[in-house]
């Protein structure tokens, strides 16, 4: 199973979710999207499966800093911009495997998308 998570290293959260997947076991490519970008076709994937809005982090102190006028009539195009421009806006962590994509960290989602090994 092709796996890779990407989020950014100093999240607490990223933390959480890569302790979960190293206490079971399961290996996995780490992409650090603040420090290797992401691109277009990335963000335009996942918000296409997921919904933009939950892709984007909207609680994060990056959205939160942004002028009133950069918030105003989102959607998701402007949503893939502003996550292209500034990645901290994307929720975290993104997980694919195997064509399955889990957005965020919850334990018994990720028991529930892996074989206990």
């Amino acid at each position: 199973m092709a796996i890779t998570i990407y989020g950014i290293k100093n999240c607490d959260t990223m933390k959480k979710a890569r302790a979960w997947l190293d206490e079971k076991g399961v290996a996995y490519t780490f992409h650090d999207y603040k420090a290797l970008g992401i691109d277009h076709d990335h963000l335009a994937d996942w918000t296409a499966r997921a919904g933009w809005e939950q892709v984007l982090n909207r609680a994060g102190t990056t959205f939160r800093k942004l002028p009133e006028t950069d918030k105003l009539d989102l959607d998701r195009e402007k949503a893939i911009a502003l996550m292209t421009a500034q990645p901290s806006m994307i929720k975290r962590p993104i997980l694919e495997a195997d064509g399955e994509l889990v957005v965020g960290f919850k334990p018994e989602t990720y028991a529930a998308t892996f074989t206990e090994t």
